[in-house]
């Protein structure tokens, strides 16, 4: 009977320290305008995406590639990615009605979330440099996995960019894997550009 007691008081205790943490991990380190990742409000994220201004604007993107787990070949389900730029003049456009980060980061910005085959599109244009600075154009990017907060990951750049230097290509980072891409035009117009993404690959904490 002491044995049959003492088994049903440590079951319960062995269980309850064996319990999964559901918490998302804090990686990445610090990232002001993360956040933002999670203004998609009501909508229903898919894997693609067009950004407001890619029709009106004639240096139109499409920006494609694939998530992968990290071990580089497993494609990543479920994670959302989070892009934004400037306009084509070097700034954050805002209208009147953008609420939250969108203040800061302007109305050119998009969400989607990959399905089973890791892949996302974003379809957009090419943002210029920053005005009377020699900062190389760029897209932001922010990413969330299933089991992690929102963090930040390097920035699109574009190798046919004068602004893009040696030294700037040398001191990337390369978080998630090289930002760096060659824009490719397409038969319609379209420059294409190609950023894979590996989670967790040079992301500290991960």
């Amino acid at each position: 009977m002491k044995n049959i007691f003492l088994t049903l008081l440590i079951v319960p205790i062995l269980g309850s320290c064996q319990t999964k943490n559901t918490e998302p991990r804090n990686v990445g380190g610090p990232c002001e305008g993360c956040e933002a990742l999670y203004e998609y409000g009501d909508r229903s994220l898919n894997s693609i995406d067009t950004i407001s201004g890619f029709l009106a604007n004639e240096s139109k993107i499409h920006l494609s590639g694939i998530i992968y787990r990290e071990d580089g070949k497993t494609p990543a389900e479920n994670v959302i990615l989070y892009a934004y730029h400037t306009n084509a003049n070097g700034i954050y456009e805002v209208t009147d009605n953008e609420s939250g980060w969108g203040r800061r980061h302007g109305k050119y910005r998009g969400w989607v979330k990959t399905e089973k085959d890791g892949r996302y599109d974003f379809y957009t244009f090419r943002p210029a440099s920053y005005p009377n600075t020699t900062i190389p154009q760029h897209i932001h990017i922010t990413v969330k996995d299933e089991n992690t907060i929102p963090y930040y990951i390097d920035d699109i750049l574009f190798t046919d960019d004068p602004l893009l230097t040696k030294e700037e290509i040398k001191n990337r980072p390369n978080r998630a894997g090289s930002g760096i891409v060659t824009p490719i035009e397409s038969q319609n117009g379209i420059l294409e550009i190609r950023r894979d993404i590996i989670l967790g690959k040079n992301i500290p904490n991960y």
